[in-house]
């Protein structure tokens, strides 16, 4: 009980008792930066199913809409503190949802100017428009034929402010925005009074910045990234991807199959796409270290103007196997400790050094067996011990991820 009463008075400190019995509660809720006056009455035996919500006008008034929800929390509460939780809980969710209901909507220029931007444009790449026109999409095509969607987000002062845009793209997009300023202005100078301007003095001033603006951006993004996409989709059509299993445009990643229970994880450069990636090799070390030594041996045979694949098989001196190829149980092996493939998105990675065993496993169940034998040892991020299947040594080096 003292407990109850001191998380209260932590949680509500301007909700106070009334009485010695403490069966009658008077104070404020705090949501959203206001206070909100109310009183609870509780029967003696202080259970909240029977108890009454006294609001004030303003408290009440917010809550319209609300009130049974507020009462089914109210009964299914255990105490006093947890009904409270749960009522600012509503209380911040009624705030929110009336705001946006009253926020003023954009003058009718506004409207007017949107709609004839896009029919400069053009509707037919126009994707998707809320009610209120506040988000679009916009689409474009690179010169490879593959679609990209960018989304606008129009603020009230559109078009003397930018637009939030948001792309998939490997690397940041920010937009050149000029502020659109009145059409006609007059071209005079400090000496110039007002009897001395006609008509002949007022210049046109073109709109610089505008949706078209943005897409013309958006279409020059796309193209200074073919070579990157080129590079990404050849991986992905003639390969087997084993990470990341759906990728975006903006992943830089893959995880590329080997075989054998190998693998090797590149990272690409947006910028540079045919230059050597960041490579790491993923499986049993009698496996992978052969290949590791023909990339340091062959290094210099990396030609940035073939394709980054032709010229990874030239390095490492292999054919990369496509996943028609593979036979599902070469490499979709079930993690040997919990049984499972993917575990919190991650698929098996550490495998058995034993060429009779290669049982995989996924990094944080081996960590966690080994973690609880004690005849395992750890030397900073490595840990020695059996392998769960076959018993030889096994070697798990932790990646800067804690498991």
């Amino acid at each position: 009980m003292e407990e109850a009463e001191a998380g209260l008075m932590h949680q509500f400190p301007f909700l106070l008792p009334q009485n010695r019995a403490k069966t009658v509660y008077e104070g404020f809720i705090t949501a959203q930066g206001r206070d909100f006056h109310l009183r609870i009455l509780l029967p003696e035996d202080l259970q909240l199913k029977n108890a009454r919500l006294l609001c004030s006008w303003q408290l009440k008034t917010v809550l319209t809409g609300y009130h049974q929800i507020v009462q089914q929390r109210m009964q299914h509460s255990p105490d006093l503190v947890n009904f409270m939780m749960e009522l600012k809980t509503v209380l911040e969710v009624a705030l929110k949802n009336k705001q946006e209901l009253h926020e003023p909507l954009p003058p009718p220029e506004f409207y007017s100017s949107l709609i004839e931007e896009i029919g400069t444009l053009g509707w037919d790449k126009l994707v998707y428009a809320d009610p209120c026109f506040s988000t679009i999409k916009l689409k474009a095509e690179d010169a490879s034929g593959r679609e990209h969607l960018i989304t606008l987000k129009l603020k009230m002062k559109y078009p003397a402010e930018s637009p939030d845009c948001f792309v998939d793209f490997p690397v940041s997009f920010s937009v050149s925005w000029t502020p659109k300023m009145p059409s006609i202005l007059p071209y005079v100078t400090l000496s110039d009074s007002p009897s001395n301007v006609n008509k002949s003095d007022f210049v046109v001033l073109p709109f610089e910045s505008s949706i078209m603006s943005i897409h013309s951006q958006f279409v020059a993004a796309l193209e200074s990234l073919k070579a990157f996409w080129d590079v990404m989709d050849e991986i992905d059509e003639k390969t087997w991807v084993l990470e990341p299993e759906k990728p975006t445009r903006s992943a830089t990643a893959r995880r590329i199959a080997l075989g054998n229970n190998a693998s090797i994880n590149i990272e690409i450069d947006p910028r540079h796409p045919t230059m050597l990636p960041d490579c790491c090799f993923l499986g049993a070390d009698h496996v992978v270290k052969p290949l590791g030594i023909k990339l340091s041996r062959n290094i210099h045979l990396w030609d940035p103007e073939n394709s980054l694949l032709q010229n990874l098989k030239d390095v490492l001196e292999i054919d990369f196997p496509a996943r028609a190829i593979l036979d599902k149980s070469d490499f979709s092996v079930d993690c040997g400790i919990c049984y499972a493939y993917q575990l919190d998105g991650a698929i098996p990675d550490q495998v058995c050094d034993n060429p009779q065993c290669g049982q995989p496993f996924h990094q944080i169940c081996l960590y966690e067996w080994l973690r609880g034998l004690l005849t395992s040892r750890q030397s900073f991020n490595i840990m020695f011990g059996e392998c769960p299947y076959c018993s030889k040594p096994i070697t798990l080096k932790m990646s800067g991820r804690k498991p």
